[in-house]
């Protein structure tokens, strides 16, 4: 957020100078901006590229519905029994889906998917998705 308020600051208090001969603009930019922006890019690309990765795996399916507020009733319930999980509302129209987990192995999903269909009252099954996968020595 702040180098976000330096920057539009630094670009605010460019000055603008207009030749009154010609009616060309002049713009003189501080090439600090363009570096500052620059290194940021590459800050962000390795920090994302380097904590996680998307591979084939699995996800479980805990709801498929056309409404809106019971799956957002059915991810706020996986949140709450499933904290270690991450639950994804997906729309396809008309359906909204909410698929739960981040699993390489359909034997890690099984494990959740037995207490899972006791929690839930629609169908639970496994779905393949790509999923994010935290690379190993990554910060959580």
């Amino acid at each position: 957020m702040k180098k976000l308020l330096l920057l539009i600051t630094l670009v605010t208090s460019l000055k603008l100078s207009a030749q009154s001969d010609s009616g060309l603009v002049v713009v003189h930019k501080d090439p600090r901006v363009a570096l500052l922006v620059k290194k940021q890019a590459q800050i962000n690309e390795e920090t994302t590229r380097s904590a996680r990765r998307n591979v084939p795996g699995y996800r479980i399916q805990i709801l498929n519905t056309i409404d809106r507020n019971a799956a957002l009733d059915a991810k706020t319930k996986a949140y709450r029994l499933y904290p270690e999980l991450k639950a994804y509302l997906i729309y396809q129209a008309p359906y909204y889906r909410i698929r739960v987990g981040n699993f390489k192995t359909k034997q890690e999903a099984d494990e959740y998917m037995k207490d899972m269909a006791s929690n839930f009252d629609n169908n639970v099954f496994l779905v393949r998705d790509v999923v994010e996968i935290k690379l190993e020595g990554s910060e959580p």
